[in-house]
């Protein structure tokens, strides 16, 4: 019940991890979505995964470099596009700066002694040629296809303002399944359904937007409420055990992507690592429906939770 949520950079972490990540979601036939910061290109994941791949699009500022991003995932047969809704601005990532995850890329002297640390992984890293691109962009710079131009384009490009009619001319682009990612308000899962988007995903972007947000779970029942069966309800953020999933199960959500929890995998694994992160979150979901006695996932609803005060289970209870 659960698939890969898309994280960008993951080239940063080990070299060729975005399609580690989609060969051991197409071994584990469950979903990956590929960031569209990916250190990987469309067409790489079409031809590593074609059943299993979908792909995140961040709108670019220039309307012709999104029309084509649509272009060349609908061209390699991909099955599904997510638009990411929830980066208007570039949000104030301290982590980063502490981390010199900047750009130009400006690593602290502690992070240069801790990579001297692993031969292998620097090995690795400078047989694959170094600091990676961003091939989904890089065919849209015009002044050179350095890693440095290529990141620039992609911070200008990528805080566009999104209204509601960028949404439809998207949905009318896109032929297959359209998925919007960052829908946190009931108000707004309407206004999805009414234009035909086929799925939501409940997600603060891993919180790392804004810090007061709330979380996808506590947002989740009055979307559930809001729109009920007329869109596919999914989830992504705060997800890190078995026993999350169920809960989000119980609230209203048809379908859960993880982001972290894989992405330790294949850092610290590669592929096998990737393979091994799956075969952990299954079995944890198989233990809790074991324990629950839940026969599948379907019968799951709201008074399998535990409640602060007794009426909120009283009002949640099924007939």
């Amino acid at each position: 019940p659960f698939g890969i949520a898309p994280t960008g950079g993951l080239g940063f972490f080990r070299p060729g991890a975005d399609l580690m990540l989609a060969q051991a979601a197409r071994d584990a036939n469950v979903p990956f979505i590929m960031s569209g910061a990916s250190t990987a290109s469309i067409e790489d994941l079409a031809r590593t995964a074609p059943d299993h791949g979908w792909y995140q699009l961040y709108a670019a500022r220039d309307k012709k470099i999104s029309e084509d991003m649509i272009r060349r995932a609908k061209d390699a047969g991909l099955s599904t596009l997510v638009l990411t809704v929830d980066v208007p601005v570039h949000s104030n990532r301290e982590r980063n700066r502490r981390n010199g995850y900047s750009r130009p890329l400006n690593l602290p002297l502690k992070t240069k002694l801790e990579a001297l640390l692993h031969p292998g992984w620097i090995a690795e890293y400078v047989r694959t040629g170094g600091q990676p691109l961003l091939p989904n962009w890089a065919p849209y710079a015009s002044n050179g296809k350095s890693v440095e131009t290529v990141a620039e384009l992609v911070a200008a490009q990528t805080t566009a303002p999104l209204t509601w009619d960028d949404v439809k001319r998207f949905r009318d682009l896109w032929p297959r399944k359209f998925v919007l990612k960052g829908i946190m308000h009931p108000d707004d899962a309407r206004r999805c359904a009414a234009l035909g988007v086929d799925g939501i995903m409940v997600s603060n972007h891993g919180a790392r937007q804004l810090d007061r947000a709330p979380s996808p779970i506590e947002v989740l029942p009055a979307i559930n409420e809001a729109v009920g069966d007329k869109v596919t309800l999914m989830l992504d953020s705060g997800v890190r055990r078995g026993a999350d999933i169920m809960a989000a199960f119980c609230l209203g959500a048809k379908f859960v992507f993880v982001g972290r929890w894989t992405l330790y995998g294949v850092a610290a694994g590669g592929l096998a690592g990737a393979k091994q992160a799956l075969d952990i979150m299954r079995n944890e979901v198989d233990l809790s429906m074991g324990q629950m006695g839940v026969p599948n996932l379907s019968v799951l609803g709201a008074d399998y939770l535990m409640w602060d005060r007794p009426e909120d289970l009283q009002r949640n209870r099924r007939p």
